[in-house]
């Protein structure tokens, strides 16, 4: 007589607590409930209607809203966080929740400076638990698909690369009137936090380029701030944060480049670009187009100069990863140590257009 099937052993359960409640950490949850297993069991904001609101749209118990993610981290039994806070409270919350024992996804940028995460690194090795930072385009399936492909030579030696990522709502209502709303107006204001468009989206492009070409090894950055308003001013927000940002680069392994960003992109609300040229073939891929697609010009139609599309297989997104590295052990990208070099390679863009001068990293 055969014997009974086992039934599938069920996931290991993991508990998840969301710092700031802001609408990405909606997104963060949405993400979370596709997984099986995963439980939300609180969120922390600094404004208690928020926070309250937060946990009951999602369902969240209401002994489980805090204000004080001192008091979450104590009180609320959790695996792991979600640092979802502004830019400027990433490293803070995040190194209080690695000594609090739990694993971090934290969005990004990982911090304000590379010093700063270069100290989350040093908390999460010692934590020893999982630590990762939320480069959200990694979740497209198209860029891991040509990370694979560059990374097993089949473009020969990489000799130029071109990104970019072009946002228009500095020219079009798409998201709302920036003029009037807080949620915008902060992402053009050095002085609450903002570090420009290079700072909220070039963190993005760097590492969507990088990615699959590797490390750059200098950068020569023109970063540019453009009249928005008189006095560059509305209420209590200085207009002052970058808008757009060039950046001709060499890479590690020879490649020339060039990565720019913009929030004044006329008729592009959100689109990430990449070409990646080698000896032997290249890939392109325009997010306009859609996220798991790409154009190939490899093998014999290299030398026709045939572009084929392709289109990739679906891929785990981070937060998928991100459960995985805490159920197994076993490490998933992108990690802190990413997320800190990504930074020095955003310090290093300020420090050139400071100087007008290239700088190695």
């Amino acid at each position: 007589m055969a014997s009974p099937k086992k039934s599938p052993a069920k996931p290991k359960p993991v508990r998840v607590a969301i710092i700031g409640t802001g609408g990405m950490a909606n997104r963060h949850v949405e993400l979370y409930r596709q997984i099986p297993g995963v439980e939300i069991v609180g969120g922390c904001d600094v404004d208690r209607a928020r926070v309250e609101d937060f946990c009951a749209r999602h369902g969240i118990p209401a002994t489980g809203a805090y204000t004080d993610a001192r008091a979450l981290l104590r009180d609320v039994p959790c695996d792991a966080v979600s640092n979802v806070t502004p830019d400027a409270f990433h490293a803070a919350l995040s190194i209080q929740a690695l000594k609090a024992g739990k694993h971090v996804l934290c969005e990004k940028p990982l911090g304000l400076n590379h010093a700063e995460t270069r100290r989350m690194v040093a908390a999460a090795k010692k934590a020893g638990t999982v630590a990762m930072v939320n480069f959200s385009y990694r979740d497209w399936s198209a860029l891991q698909a040509m990370a694979v492909r560059v990374g097993q030579g089949e473009l020969g030696e990489l000799r130029h690369v071109e990104a970019s990522y072009l946002q228009t709502w500095l020219t079009a209502p798409i998201w709302g009137d920036w003029r009037t709303t807080p949620a915008w107006l902060w992402r053009l204001s050095t002085g609450h936090g903002s570090k420009g468009v290079l700072g909220d989206v070039g963190v993005h492009i760097v590492d969507f380029a990088t990615f699959p070409a590797g490390p750059l090894k200098s950068v020569y950055c023109q970063l540019k701030t453009f009249p928005k308003a008189s006095r560059n001013r509305i209420g209590e927000y200085q207009l002052d944060a970058n808008d757009s940002a060039v950046l001709n680069v060499e890479f590690a392994n020879g490649a020339l480049g060039t990565i720019h960003t913009t929030r004044w992109a006329t008729g592009h609300p959100n689109r990430l670009a990449l070409k990646l040229h080698g000896t032997l073939g290249a890939l392109s891929f325009d997010s306009d187009l859609g996220t798991d697609v790409y154009r190939a010009c490899t093998g014999r139609d290299a030398a026709t100069a045939t572009w084929r599309e392709v289109r990739a297989k679906p891929t785990p997104n981070n937060h998928s990863r991100f459960i995985s590295a805490i159920r197994t052990g076993r490490p998933e990208q992108p990690d802190f140590a990413r997320g800190s070099e990504v930074q020095r390679v955003l310090d290093a863009c300020f420090e050139s257009s400071a100087a007008g001068r290239p700088v190695r990293i």
